[in-house]
């Protein structure tokens, strides 16, 4: 057997960490942060998680900066992340990809839609 692909969920949100890790526990191992400087923390150990699903909106080191600041660092720049935000905006969205981002998903998360992105990202 083949060992699970890990993904860390980052959300400054209880109630969204436990959706998110309702939907992938079966499938994934799963790590959560609570904050953007937690996340740097976790992907910065090995083993460095497969994916991150990184929310946008959160207080202190906000989704885009830790995003920046991931990618900025040789040690987990290779990690892919997907943005999980409110905001449906097109500019925001555009502002995930320049940061290095591979998506956004829209909350409120369509539990199908997540599935089926994580696993296109992990495959590619």
């Amino acid at each position: 057997m083949t060992e699970r692909p890990t993904i860390l969920i980052v959300d400054d949100s209880p109630a969204n960490l436990d959706l998110l890790k309702g939907i992938l526990r079966e499938t994934y191992k799963l790590k959560a942060a609570t904050s953007g400087e937690k996340a740097l923390q976790i992907a910065a150990r090995a083993p460095a998680p497969d994916l991150i699903l990184l929310d946008v909106m959160m207080p202190g080191l906000d989704g885009h900066e830790t995003c920046r600041q991931l990618k900025a660092d040789p040690a987990t720049a290779a990690i892919p992340i997907l943005f999980v935000t409110g905001c449906a905006d097109t500019a925001e969205r555009a502002k995930g990809l320049t940061l290095g981002a591979l998506d956004t998903l829209v909350k409120p998360i369509d539990p199908e839609r997540l599935l089926e992105r994580v696993a296109s990202v992990l495959k590619a």
